[in-house]
């Protein structure tokens, strides 16, 4: 009886993990305002959070890569008028 109540908990277990959805938070780097920035959020969302003047510069399936590239250009913060 134990055995078989274990068995039922590890298998709704392993399936709830194949159910759960897979997060890929893509990254992009957007001249916001006039200043680089990185960050999760949709174009869109930028937009609406930072009063229109977004636009985006590159996009990246990992941080590391969007800051590479933010670097590239000046850095976070830095100017991209």
């Amino acid at each position: 009886m134990k055995n078989t109540a274990l068995f039922l908990t590890m298998a709704l277990f392993g399936a709830l993990l194949l159910a759960a959805p897979c997060v890929a938070a893509d990254y992009s780097v957007y001249c916001a305002n006039g200043k680089i920035e990185v960050d999760t959020r949709t174009e869109s969302e930028m937009k609406s959070a930072r009063g229109g003047k977004v636009s985006t510069l590159s996009r990246s399936s990992n941080r590391t890569d969007a800051e590479k590239y933010a670097k590239q250009r000046g850095g976070i913060g830095a100017s991209c008028n």
